[in-house]
Order: C-alpha cells, then sequence, then structure tokens
C-alpha cells in the first residue's frame, strides 16, 4: 500500500489492525476478568503495545497541535477493545507532541478520566499528563486541581490527588494536602488508596513530613490511608 493510501485511512483504524496481528484471546480474557472490565481486550500486554505505538505512530506523525488532538481523541472514542484506549494515552504522551502539552489539552485529559473511570486510566492521565501539565503552567493547573479536588466526580479527586505522584523534592505540599483535605473523610476506597498513595510516595523526600502529616490527622484518615502511607517507613 502507498504511503498517500495509508495517510487516508484513520490512524484510530491502523493502531486498531496492529493490535489485532497481536491479539491474544487467552490472554485477553485474563486481562479483562483482572480489570473488572466491561470493555474487552485484545490480550495485547504492555510492552508490546508499547512497541506498536511506538512504531506506528512514529511512522503517522501529525502536522500540529489540532491534528494530534483530534486522533487522541478519535482512538479514545471510537476504542472497542481496551488497549486502544491504552493507545489513545500513548499518543497524547508521545514524544514529537510534548510541546502541545499546555492549558488548552485539559479537557481532553478531564473527558478521559470521566468516561474511562477506572484506575488504570485514571492513574497514568493523571500521574503523567496531568503532571505534566501541572509543571508547565503551575498557576492554571493547581487553581484546576483544587477545582477537581472537590468534584462530584470521584476520578477527578483521585486526580487531583496523583498528580504530582512523580514530583518528589519538587512536591507543591500545600497543593497535595488541600486536594487530599476534601477526601479525608470519604469512605471511597480509591480516594482513600489514592491519599495513602501519594503520601507514600513523597516518603523518599521527607519521611518525617509524612510521619508528621499522618499523626496530626490521625483520627480523620481512614485506616486504609495511613497504612499505605507508612508502608514504606521503617519501625
Amino acid at each position: 500500500m502507498s504511503s498517500k493510501a495509508l495517510q487516508q485511512i484513520p490512524l484510530r483504524q491502523i493502531i486498531r489492525s496492529e493490535l489485532q496481528r497481536a491479539a491474544d484471546p487467552v490472554k485477553a480474557r485474563g486481562m479483562q476478568a483482572y480489570m473488572k472490565s466491561a470493555m474487552p481486550y485484545f490480550g495485547v500486554p504492555t510492552i508490546p503495545l508499547r512497541r506498536i505505538c511506538k512504531r506506528v505512530f512514529d511512522a503517522h506523525l501529525l502536522p500540529d497541535k489540532d491534528a494530534w488532538q483530534s486522533q487522541c481523541l478519535a482512538i479514545w472514542r471510537g476504542a472497542r477493545r481496551r488497549e486502544e484506549w491504552y493507545a489513545a494515552i500513548e499518543l497524547t504522551g508521545h514524544r514529537f507532541y510534548r510541546a502541545y502539552q499546555t492549558r488548552q489539552t485539559l479537557p481532553m485529559y478531564e473527558e478521559m478520566i470521566v468516561t474511562g473511570a477506572w484506575w488504570d486510566v485514571v492513574d497514568t492521565i493523571a500521574s503523567h499528563c496531568l503532571g505534566d501539565l501541572l509543571r508547565a503552567d503551575p498557576a492554571f493547573l493547581r487553581k484546576k486541581m483544587l477545582q477537581w479536588s472537590r468534584s462530584r466526580n470521584l476520578w477527578k479527586r483521585r486526580s487531583s490527588i496523583l498528580c504530582q505522584l512523580s514530583f518528589k523534592a519538587e512536591t507543591d505540599l500545600p497543593l497535595l494536602y488541600a486536594c487530599i483535605e476534601p477526601s479525608l473523610d470519604s469512605n471511597e476506597f480509591f480516594l482513600r488508596k489514592a491519599i495513602g498513595w501519594a503520601l507514600r510516595q513523597y516518603v523518599w523526600t521527607d519521611s518525617r513530613e509524612v510521619q508528621r502529616y499522618v499523626s496530626e490527622h490521625a483520627d480523620r484518615l481512614s485506616p486504609l490511608s495511613k497504612r499505605e502511607a507508612l508502608k514504606n517507613i521503617g519501625g
């Protein structure tokens, strides 16, 4: 097939065809069961999937930000198998499009978080995509994450808590604590887990600060959050 003909094929169709070639029905059943997903799988594990995405996306570069965002959403919205969601997320983080990570892309990530509504996609978008936006535009994203921390949507709340997972010493502690605060009394497992996880990540930077925070909020933090937060602190 000529390169011109390939350019006329929607990118979502190309990535779907490549994933179908690599499909493993046996693995697909196990992956769907593990993820408790209503959406079926092709049965393509993470490493092969990333290789496929890199090969396809490197070979079909998009001309501008609008085309990139359009293709990300087309793959996401048209997904029939869960790996297509994963592929859309891979395209959002492709190295050729790093300059497009601006505040204008936040609605795209918000759509993915709200419609994905499960930890496998939400956590990747929160820790990588939102994290990159927070680094690039801290004042704007800080305001947005504070709003999300009080959202009725638990996945937006979880995202606000997890958006600094990779920040280490650069973590904006006031922002982290402010995003945790509205969910301290929540009974939602995924919020309790997120609180503990975010605090546990900061242990590697300042374990005493995490111990102080947990002690100060011991009456409000759930046992799960406390256990997760202190997991990597020696006795």
